[in-house]
């Protein structure tokens, strides 16, 4: 061939792709792999014959384009899918998704689905080939495994629907939405609920005792003695039994526990992968759930710059699911975190006695300061108990014995920084209040023992 017959045998190949491209791209037709071996086919029969080879391509494209018409499609007529998925998600555990693909054509609908999924479930997905029968239904069952905690709304399918002649596809998206809710790590918090009910029973047996006091949880009614308060005299009951009665009372055990999460700049720094306030959102729910097996009341609040979150204390399970919801969505951001605002906050919402849980960290004086100028503000009633978290980095590079200046530098202000850190927390436990510093992988593990000895002890 001459060169100028190979330049018009290049452009006549050229165009007839791009033309393709353009029109096959805005129309939602594919080539399948099937079809691109045919064309390369023609392409080659091309060297011989440039007039048989474009033959043969306006032969294949209707081919192909007949194909991907005659392709199953989705619609009211044409395929469905259904989803059926748990409710939540746990981060780190497995779950099983299955999806019912319904096909109403006469035709086998092959299928090249490529699932889109929230960012908290993975996004985009591998594809994957599903086979519906003709006016039939196929099973689809997947397994998810959350990497993160959050909750996002998103979702549908990419899918190929492949032809009669498997030469061509038509490309569709079917919208699916769901509302995907990733929890912190259920199952360590399951395991130490069960520990923490356990040692409930072991200290107040297997029946709850009543006792009858001062509390204000209402009891029963008796007749008026001399020497009864006259404030808990019951006048309607009194004016239906013609006698003076009197409300008794049961002295009430239950208590109130605020989980107070600080998502400010300290708390985005990583340690083993985690950022520090995934190891604060476990702790925290690992108490809410001891909290809720001692049949105490849980609340919780999460703040940086301004308050983010707040469910007041309540008892039982829907207290627990909504502290959960509030732990899934919550982010640390780089801003300092209002103590102020926050504390003036919570005392105007929260006016019972409670066990205030303040999961924070400090670096120096300065932080401490700003949280314990404000803390008082929470006195008396609330006892603060604040949880902070050590950095195993820090104390590794202070432990070194280093041999080069570049390492004795690492060395000295790691241990300027873990001066300055201890400072500020004595700072803190010498203003009154309660210090829990710990490492990250054992925070849930001191919290809820914290908090079963200062119930034992009866501080709350």
């Amino acid at each position: 061939m001459t060169p100028l017959a190979w330049l018009a045998y290049l452009a006549t190949v050229t165009g007839f792709w791009g033309i393709w491209y353009f029109v096959g791209t805005r129309a939602g037709v594919l080539w399948t792999p099937r079809g691109l071996w045919c064309a390369a086919g023609c392409a080659l029969a091309g060297l011989a014959s440039l007039d048989a080879m474009l033959a043969a391509d306006l032969v294949l494209v209707a081919l192909v384009w007949l194909d991907a018409v005659l392709a199953a499609r989705p619609g009211s007529a044409g395929l469905g899918v259904s989803r059926d998925a748990p409710p939540a998600f746990s981060v780190g555990r497995e779950a099983h998704v299955s999806y019912r693909w319904v096909n109403g054509t006469r035709r086998l609908a092959r299928l090249r689905v490529r699932e889109l999924r929230p960012d908290v479930l993975g996004g985009s997905q591998p594809s994957r080939r599903i086979a519906v029968p003709p006016l039939g239904t196929a099973r689809d069952r997947v397994t998810v495994r959350p990497a993160r905690r959050g909750r996002e709304r998103g979702g549908g399918f990419a899918v190929d629907s492949i032809g009669p002649l498997g030469l061509g596809a038509r490309r569709d998206r079917i919208d699916l939405p769901w509302d995907a809710a990733v929890y912190p790590p259920l199952v360590i918090a399951r395991l130490q609920a069960s520990v923490a009910r356990a040692q409930r029973r072991r200290e107040q047996g297997m029946t709850p005792l009543r006792q009858l006091g001062e509390g204000r949880l209402f009891e029963s009614l008796r007749d008026w003695v001399p020497g009864d308060d006259l404030r808990h005299i019951d006048w309607k009951a009194t004016a239906r039994r013609g006698k003076v009665i009197t409300r008794q009372y049961e002295a009430e055990r239950r208590q109130q526990v605020l989980l107070v999460l600080d998502t400010g700049r300290l708390l985005t720094a990583e340690i083993a992968g985690l950022s520090r306030l995934d190891y604060v959102v476990r702790a925290a729910l690992e108490l809410a759930y001891a909290a809720t097996q001692h049949d105490d009341n849980v609340g919780v609040m999460a703040f940086a710059d301004g308050v983010q979150h707040f469910v007041a204390p309540q008892r039982g399970r829907a207290a627990l699911k909504r502290v959960l919801d509030v732990l899934a969505v919550i982010q640390p951001t780089l801003v300092e975190p209002d103590y102020p605002g926050a504390f003036r906050y919570l005392a105007a919402r929260n006016r019972k006695r409670a066990l205030t849980v303040l999961f924070t960290d400090v670096i120096d004086r300065f932080a401490s300061d700003a949280l314990v100028a404000n803390v008082a503000s929470l006195r008396p009633r609330h006892l603060p108990l604040a949880v902070t978290l050590k950095n195993p980095e820090v104390e590794q590079v202070a432990a070194l014995r280093p041999v080069a200046a570049h390492d004795a530098f690492r060395k000295a202000a790691a241990e300027e920084l873990l001066r300055a850190r201890e400072e500020a927390l004595g700072h803190m436990r010498r203003a009154g209040v309660l210090v829990l510093d710990v490492a990250p992988q054992r925070a849930a593990e001191a919290v809820v023992a914290r908090y079963l000895e200062l119930k034992r002890r009866g501080r709350l």
